[in-house]
């Protein structure tokens, strides 16, 4: 046996020997034995460099130095999931399913782990990159860290598709957390808060060799991708423990609501047992056409649903009631409490929302409180402790004056927050709208993050997002913490965001109760922000899905003058305020207030295709046929309820290929 051989036979070994130990949970040989295999194969690649692969297992004991982490868009979008707290939820959410599909449903019930979410690219059975979720369009390149988790494998067996991405969450056991802070505890270190946590900050620590020796597991549980070998997600899951992956044995396949619920009430129970954390119970609809036919949300797929077992509940004393000032001049009351654990954090704020919740509750300073966690990033106050309330305990009385710049607060009728109306002289209203601007989904202006923008304000040197536009390289160095490569980094990422598009630029402007979706159909309607400018209420409300409430925020955005300024600045930077000649182009109104439903499997275009195709010229796309549906496209496997429904209101049905001859 040659060299080359003796290497690929030890790879293959040892990449079997992984699968049992952390996979299978079946180990054939000691870690002595396991050991002196590796060492044996280092020695050789050490010998041998002309026959390095990046998937060796040799691999796994990390040694890279990552300085910076790449960010990199998902090919597809890693969406999250809408929570539900109760079993009412779960059966409206299955009500809902029903009247957009056809046929019997089947679920699969997974656990929801408590850890940090991951997406793995595999081709030809090659692990090629493994990317956080970040904000679900764009994430960190944390591949060689990933590759030190045992429970992933770097090279697949079996009848694996060429291409395709899996998801799953990166976990920390409680044995191997426990084992991690004794040692921290015994160096005289400061404990680790949670597992959570510390799972998902070791993908981004810089040495990978300090991620190996943190024992963290990799739980997959969906796979993603075009032309995948499977028609189920349940049968993704089967497919996915063959070709080598970590899937947990817990997922079920289940045929009724009831069936889930049964599963949910068994687990709440017997989670306490397992050797990590869990939080809930993910349900998602199992055939795969099924949950292309029901589609997303902007934000969630509405075939899935993440059931949360109840929150975690304590009490404390609250010390202080503080305001704080949101971007749109919202105040909001904060809850500062006397520290105190609750879901794994030391908690020290809670959210009181507004004016009405505090005079419900009747909170006041001093007050022993309930504090619970339930699916929010910040804690809130269910209910006070009446019976600790000291006998001197006054009514809390709402401030009235904004904290920052004392101007007098208004709070408009039938609205529950009240609002600073100084909006171009409020400094946290400022520094909000900036951050805003800057932020991932907007303008996404590398090498600027919110700190800088606080920076950049108190400094003087800007007053509003425009001003950005003129910053130079030697005002910003002084600034703390800011090199001049950073500073460099800084003005490229400026000069680089006139290249986004319209529709994100107007999301990025900061319009109040105008988000991605609502910027996306205003951007495609009025195609550049000097026809929405002169847009009045009335017209606006014409738009599909506007109401009274945006549009007249809208209007009010564009009559106030510092805002023309500011756009007029935006205009003369080179800023995209209209869509451009190249997607104009490929937009029409040919189907102008036409209403499609799409359903069925397509020979042609996936379904995704056809949608974009409809609203690109001026159609809407709606799920559930009525009497205002003017065509239905069907392809394969359309569902017969749909099919009657549409004969009998008499709405044609047609093929792809029609509808292309339609569009001509």
């Amino acid at each position: 046996m040659d060299i080359q051989e003796q290497i690929e036979t030890l790879r293959n070994e040892l990449r079997q020997h992984n699968y049992n130990y952390y996979v299978l949970d079946q180990p054939a040989i000691s870690d002595y034995q396991f050991d002196l295999l590796l060492k044996q194969l280092v020695d050789l690649e050490t010998q041998y460099p002309e026959f390095y692969d990046a998937n060796s297992p040799s691999q796994r004991v990390g040694g890279q130095v990552t300085k910076n982490f790449e960010t990199v868009r998902h090919e597809h979008r890693m969406y999250s999931l809408d929570n539900s707290y109760s079993k009412e939820d779960l059966f409206d959410w299955e009500t809902r399913i029903k009247k957009m599909v056809d046929g019997n449903v089947d679920y699969v019930c997974e656990l929801k782990y408590d850890g940090a979410s991951i997406s793995l690219t595999y081709v030809n059975g090659n692990l090629t990159k493994a990317v956080t979720r970040g904000d679900g369009i764009q994430g960190d390149d944390v591949t060689t860290n990933v590759k030190t988790i045992r429970s992933v494998p770097l090279q697949l067996q079996g009848d694996f598709p060429p291409k395709f991405d899996i998801r799953g969450e990166i976990v920390l056991p409680f044995e191997g957390f426990i084992k991690m802070n004794e040692d921290r505890i015994e160096i005289g270190e400061e404990p680790y808060r949670n597992p959570r946590n510390t799972a998902s900050g070791s993908l981004k620590l810089q040495d990978s060799s300090e991620v190996a020796k943190r024992p963290l597991e990799c739980f997959l549980y969906n796979l993603t991708g075009n032309n995948l070998p499977v028609s189920t997600h349940f049968e993704g899951l089967e497919k996915a423990r063959k070709w080598g992956f970590k899937v947990p044995a817990a997922a079920k396949l289940l045929n009724s609501i009831d069936d889930v619920l049964l599963f949910i009430d068994y687990w709440n129970v017997h989670r306490h047992d397992l050797p990590y954390e869990t939080d809930g119970v993910v349900i998602k609809v199992n055939d795969l056409n099924q949950q292309e036919e029901l589609g997303y949300t902007a934000k969630s797929p509405r075939w899935a649903m993440a059931y949360k077992f109840k929150a975690e509940q304590v009490s404390t004393r609250l010390n202080e009631i503080t305001y704080q000032v949101g971007r749109t001049g919202a105040i909001t009351p904060v809850a500062n409490l006397e520290p105190v654990e609750l879901a794994g954090t030391t908690v020290k704020r809670a959210s009181l929302h507004n004016a009405d919740q505090i005079e419900k509750l009747d909170i006041r300073e001093g007050d022993e409180v309930f504090v619970e966690k339930g699916g929010e990033i910040i804690p809130k106050i269910i209910a006070v402790d009446l019976s600790k309330r000291p006998a001197d305990s006054k009514p809390t009385q709402y401030i009235t004056q904004c904290p920052e710049c004392h101007t007098k607060l208004v709070r408009r009728e039938g609205e529950a927050q009240h609002y600073c109306p100084n909006y171009n002289g409020c400094q946290p209203q400022i520094i909000g709208r900036i951050q805003h601007f800057i932020s991932r989904k907007a303008m996404d202006i590398e090498g600027l993050g919110g700190e800088t923008v606080a920076l950049l304000v108190k400094a003087g040197l800007i007053t509003n997002y425009s001003d950005l536009y003129e910053l130079t390289k030697e005002q910003i160095i002084p600034l703390e913490r800011m090199a001049e490569k950073s500073a460099e980094n800084l003005i490229s990422g400026i000069e680089a965001s006139k290249q986004i598009s319209f529709e994100r630029v107007l999301f990025a402007l900061g319009i109040r109760y105008v988000g991605e979706t609502v910027a996306k159909k205003l951007a495609k309607h009025y195609k550049s922000i000097e026809n929405l400018a002169k847009a009045t209420v009335i017209d606006l409300v014409t738009v599909d899905e506007i109401g009274i409430r945006i549009a007249e925020s809208v209007v009010e955005f564009f009559a106030t003058e510092e805002n023309q300024k500011i756009i007029q600045r935006l205009k003369l930077f080179g800023v995209q305020l209209e869509i451009s000649a190249d997607i104009l182009a490929t937009q029409t109104n040919k189907l102008k207030g036409e209403v499609y439903v799409v359903s069925g499997v397509f020979e042609s275009l996936s379904r995704d295709e056809l949608k974009k195709l409809i609203e690109d010229n001026g159609g809407k796309v709606s799920s559930s046929i009525s009497s205002k549906t003017n065509y239905v496209i069907a392809g394969s496997n359309m569902g017969p309820s749909k099919k009657n429904k549409a004969e009998q209101l008499g709405i044609p049905i047609i093929s792809e290929f029609d509808f292309k001859d339609i569009l001509g």
